[in-house]
């Protein structure tokens, strides 16, 4: 896909001239011109010269874009001119209108050379308002290249109103100049009244200001670009010669050792090889707290060093750093095409042709109807200042643009225009579990000693013989103990037993580890412990036995632990009336455990990779589906959804085959990536349908329809305004989307957690029996999700659904003694 820019354009005629005409060339698959960012997207065979050929063969100019990042000079330079041209059309216009109108209609003061004097009045008006005529020639020469073209815009509108304007009145200053002759003063004074310079000045004059608020509004809407474009640091101090060097961070090269102080924004992305910091990555993933990172982690362009001094090596520079990424994905959607603006795009292309054709039948009507010439002049000029093409053109781009950059700002990046409308239209949400509902990463969650050891001494046990071991369950017990300040003890003839356990001594006693076949081999294990490692596993985990000097010491329960706020995102998704999957390959009964702790009633376990996107055909003929993964095994399943979401901590493959990029590991991000695509199709609705209602009433009321009915008369200088408020309208609209509140949206999300814990004291436990039947008692009540019984700690930590009172616990309690 090739990314041109076009130039001349000024209307979504303009935009459907250009892509009509690209998509006929040989080789064209496909192709998108976007009016608000003047850019288009081509993909296929055709070589770039027939492509920009095509584009000046209908009209208007064309260049291939180039590497470089926006900045916001090239942004507001169109700004500038057209503020130009307004500030010197409305310096001769209020000349004119004192003298059009000021002077002939309120008496206002002149000199008196023109006391009376009408046809130098009318020369004084043609001289003015030709001034403001070729101040604004761009509307008349892009009208006339597009109409012999034979690609009518909204410049050919524009000038045919003006001109008719200006050449009728010329045409009366002749006839005035006839009558003064033969001295019929009451003939000059007529035609007098029949000048329309002013208008003619006007109806460039106000679409001129429209122009200008359009570009200025436009310019707002680029502000998420361009804050991030302004974020990338211009200078880094690198390493050279064990000399410290500041040089510009554009020349920072791959391998460079580049150090970052606090407070100093990080050039490019790194490795820290040395040192220690907390980094603000706001800017990136909107969290605001700085996340720490110490060696080995990785750190991200124009993020801040809150603290510490860190020395890094440069791993991605220039256009390979996250920062450049973002800037490239977003401006990449803003460049396309969602499918709803394929509507606007047919109407666009038959509006201006049946503008004129509507302005001709008007003007013919009412000469029928034996108006005079200048009144059904007057109500054709006024049909082709009213219509306006370019809001149906700006409906759809500008929601596109303003909510893709309002989603970078939230760590939110749509890789298509058609994503963010998809996106907005989920009916099915199929997540992913491992790295997508849970962390992906195997913790130890609960640890259960037997009576000849306590809590402390069983993971001491346990990490002085899993230090040693290479499998994943090991490294959680190791992170644990190595969190808690375990004491480490050295162990000699260690030994792996595959798909057993491991093995080693310790002090010269033999210490074991590993399933219930294995660790029986050695040791008797209590029914009770069984019953407990029965429970871990139907909460889908990983018991883990251990023995130690022919005694049996305990279990350990090792599991991917749910992300903190998956329930959340889960019931918020659930409250927006999606309907909630997840889909795994793992087994049933570890599915059914997690999936019931964050309240997920349809699980597809047992999933194959390749049997994936099967899965996601079937739920497709119930409605449009959001797929959400993490791992390579997700990657057809995210291409064959219709919107795949990768989480951003996930593996380069996915989220390369994702349309959705969510730069936090964070699922609560997926409700507001479907809230804010919500919020731009609802958008996008709006716009159209202002665009077109606009044009529905706005059209009958110049021709005239309702002059006889109703007394409803448009007047071609009020019509232009209509015009040139109906664009800046439409744009001002989307900028509405700039304060989507995320953290309480009015009647999408009901934030509501069903889940509080609550914690007895009890006096009396003696053993893991007593445990046992107090788990097993208060378990039984309804609105009881869990129970943590310890009757070292003489506690128990009960999770509730529903709110169960405490005196019916106690009671429970006590009747176990």
């Amino acid at each position: 896909m090739e990314k041109y820019n076009v130039t001349g354009m000024s209307c979504s005629a303009c935009s459907s001239a250009v892509e009509k005409a690209v998509s006929e060339v040989d080789g064209v698959t496909s192709c998108s011109v976007n009016l608000l960012t003047n850019t288009m997207t081509v993909s296929g065979s055709a070589d770039k010269e027939s492509i920009i050929s095509a584009v000046e063969k209908a009209g208007y100019g064309a260049y291939i874009s180039g590497e470089k990042q926006i900045s916001k000079k090239e942004v507001d330079t169109d700004t500038k001119k057209i503020k130009s041209r307004l500030i010197s059309s409305l310096i001769f216009l209020a000349v004119l209108m004192y003298v059009s109108m000021g002077h002939m209609m309120a008496d206002f003061p002149l000199p008196h050379f023109f006391e009376n004097n009408f046809v130098a009045l009318g020369i004084l008006q043609l001289i003015l308002s030709g001034i403001i005529l070729v101040i604004n020639n761009k509307f008349f020469v892009n009208g006339y290249k597009s109409a012999v073209k034979k690609t009518p815009n909204m410049d050919t509108l524009v000038a045919l109103g003006s001109g008719a304007s200006f050449i009728y009145s010329i045409y009366v200053l002749f006839a005035m100049t006839d009558a003064q002759i033969k001295g019929n003063v009451d003939l000059v004074i007529h035609y007098s009244h029949d000048l329309y310079f002013e208008s003619a000045a006007m109806i460039l004059t106000l679409i001129t200001v429209g122009k200008m608020l359009e570009s200025y509004s436009k310019g707002k809407t680029t502000n998420a670009i361009k804050s991030l474009v302004e974020l990338a640091p211009k200078t880094a101090t690198v390493i050279i010669n064990d000399r410290e060097k500041i040089i510009p961070a554009s020349h920072v090269k791959v391998g460079d050792i580049f150090v970052v102080r606090p407070g100093e924004n990080i050039p490019v992305d790194g490795i820290i090889i040395e040192g220690l910091a907390a980094v603000d990555e706001s800017m990136l993933t909107g969290e605001s707290i700085p996340v720490n990172k110490t060696e080995g982690d990785y750190v991200s362009c124009a993020t801040i060093n809150k603290s510490g001094y860190i020395k890094c090596r440069a791993e991605k520079v220039g256009d390979g750093t996250t920062l450049s990424q973002i800037i490239k994905l977003v401006t990449d959607a803003q460049a396309t095409k969602a499918p709803i603006s394929k509507v606007a795009d047919k109407v666009s292309g038959v509006f201006v042709p049946a503008v004129l054709l509507i302005a001709i039948i008007t003007f013919v009507i009412w000469m029928i109807l034996g108006e005079t010439f200048a009144f059904s002049l007057t109500r054709a000029i006024s049909v082709l200042v009213i219509s306006c093409p370019c809001a149906l053109g700006l409906a759809t781009p500008v929601a596109i643009m303003v909510g893709s950059g309002v989603g970078a700002k939230n760590g939110i990046l749509f890789k298509t225009a058609a994503a963010c409308e998809i996106t907005g239209k989920t009916q099915i949400a199929v997540l992913d579990k491992t790295g997508t509902i849970t962390k992906g990463i195997p913790e130890v969650t609960e640890i259960f000693p037997a009576d000849s050891v306590n809590e402390k001494e069983l993971l001491s046990l346990a990490y002085s013989l899993e230090i040693k071991s290479e499998h994943p369950l090991s490294k959680a017990i190791i992170k644990k103990a190595e969190e808690d300040n375990i004491k480490l003890s050295e162990t000699t003839d260690f030994e792996a037993i595959s798909g057993n356990g491991v093995k080693a001594k310790l002090d010269g006693k033999d210490l074991y580890g590993g399933n219930l076949k294995f660790i029986e081999s050695f040791v008797t294990v209590s029914d009770n412990f069984k019953q407990k490692a029965t429970k871990i596993a139907d909460q889908g985990k990983t018991p883990l036995y251990f023995a130690y000097n022919d005694i049996f010491v305990g279990i350990i329960a090792v599991g991917d632990t749910i992300k903190e706020d998956s329930c959340e995102a889960i019931t918020e998704l659930k409250n927006m009336g999606i309907k909630v999957y997840m889909l795994t390959g793992d087994n049933e009964r570890t599915a059914k455990a997690i999936a019931k702790q964050v309240g997920i009633e349809n699980i597809i376990a047992d999933a194959l990779p390749d049997g994936k996107d099967r899965i996601i055909k079937d739920l497709q003929a119930k409605g449009k589906v959001l797929m959400v993964g993490d791992g390579i095994n997700d990657a057809l399943a995210l291409t064959t959804a219709d919107v795949g979401v990768a989480i951003g901590a996930g593996t380069d493959v996915a989220i390369d085959a994702a349309d959705v990029v969510l730069m936090k590991n964070s699922l609560f991000d997926v409700p507001k990536a479907i809230i804010l695509g919500r919020k731009m199709l609802k958008n996008i609705y709006e716009n159209l349908f202002w665009a077109f209602i606009y044009n529905a009433i706005g059209i009958p009321i110049a021709a005239g329809v309702w002059i006889n009915i109703l007394g409803l008369k448009l007047s071609p200088m009020f019509g232009a305004l209509a015009m040139s408020l109906s664009s800046f309208c439409v744009v001002t609209n989307a900028l509405g989307l700039n304060f989507i509140n995320f953290k309480n949206p009015k009647n999408e999300i009901k934030k509501e957690s069903k889940t509080m814990t609550k914690t007895l004291k009890i006096d009396g436990m003696m053993c893991p029996h007593c445990e046992a039947r107090v788990k097993k008692s208060l378990e039984a009540l309804d609105g009881v999700e869990e129970v943590i019984a310890s009757h070292e700690k003489g506690i128990a930590e009960i999770k509730l659904s529903n709110d169960v009172t405490d005196d019916i616990l106690r009671k429970t309690v006590e009747e176990q003694g």
